[in-house]
């Protein structure tokens, strides 16, 4: 009990060891940052303006476009900050928050991606139903969906974290995660094993559901060109953001948990960033250049700009 105190301001210790690189590394992060606003950003203004684009599909992807500036918000401005100061502190409310929006935003892609894989899934093996089936109100329930069941799984998760008696205030990262701060704890708490277990399980559902949806559309889509082609231009764009996000979380937890201690900071501020600028990068890139409907807006907006024609 001796070592338990009111903690009022964490230490993120990942920026140690920097201070010939800072200015370097804020320009490379803050231009970083405004690649994903502008990436993130030209897909939701195409996908909001033009009236051909308001379809389920599109919907999802502006909402996973949006998801992306949302996550990305927690870090980038604070990180930005950090790399200029010479104490790397945040606030205990502010880990917290920072701890919520970044748990969320994952938890939120991970949704959006299932509903996409459904979405792929009634529009290729069952199209006579497909309208019936996605109609705005159902969409609009299923986006609601995608976004509240994650802010209350991890607001429960962190309000029970909130409550926990802290014996440490020393963070061994670049921002906040409520793992962390459930290690700090003096003793085992249900933030640290009953609701992440849940958490786990639950997205861990939406992972079996995407593999059935998959193996499904493949075996509809083999018997049928039609299908097929479909299939390669609406499907694969979604089957790589998944395996970006994916891989992305995979290492992030499976090194932060097993991590070895010998490995140097830089490759560890690496791994806590990847996923908070290869997905929200990647997304947007990868369904503007593939998505024929996406491709072609943009170009109807940029060539008439520079006095071209489109052939």
């Amino acid at each position: 009990m001796d070592n338990v105190s009111v903690v009022t301001v964490f230490t993120l210790s990942g920026l140690s060891g920097i201070a010939n690189y800072r200015v370097i590394l804020f320009v490379l992060t803050l231009l970083c940052y405004c690649v994903i606003w502008l990436v993130n950003l030209t897909i939701i203004v195409t996908v909001i303006l033009d009236k051909s684009l308001h379809e389920p599909m599109y919907i999802f992807l502006c909402n996973l476009c949006f998801n992306g500036l949302y996550g990305t918000a927690a870090f980038y401005p604070k990180f930005l900050y950090d790399l200029l100061s010479t104490t790397h502190v945040i606030s205990y409310a502010g880990c917290l928050l920072q701890g919520f929006v970044l748990h969320s935003s994952v938890s939120a892609d991970c949704s959006l991606l299932a509903l996409m894989a459904y979405d792929r899934y009634v529009a290729i093996c069952r199209p006579l139903v497909y309208h019936s089936l996605m109609t705005t109100q159902r969409v609009c329930i299923f986006v609601c969906f995608a976004w509240l069941t994650p802010f209350s799984l991890i607001l429960m998760s962190t309000i029970t974290t909130a409550t926990s008696r802290l014996c440490g205030s020393h963070i061994q990262r670049i921002y906040c995660i409520n793992w962390l701060i459930a290690n700090l704890a003096c003793s085992a708490s249900v933030a640290k094993i009953v609701i992440p277990a849940f958490n786990y399980t639950f997205y861990f559902g939406h992972a079996v559901f995407i593999f059935w949806s998959y193996v499904h559309l493949i075996k509809t889509c083999q018997s049928s060109k039609e299908n097929w082609n479909k299939f390669m231009q609406t499907c694969v764009p979604h089957l790589f953001s998944l395996a970006v996000v994916v891989v992305s979380f995979l290492f992030d937890m499976l090194y932060m948990r097993f991590g070895s201690k010998e490995i140097p900071q830089s490759f560890e501020n690496f791994m806590a960033m990847e996923i908070l600028f290869i997905p929200p990068i990647i997304n947007p890139l990868i369904y503007g250049f593939k998505l024929t409907q996406i491709r072609n807006r943009l170009k109807k907006k940029k060539l008439p700009e520079l006095g071209l024609s489109i052939p």
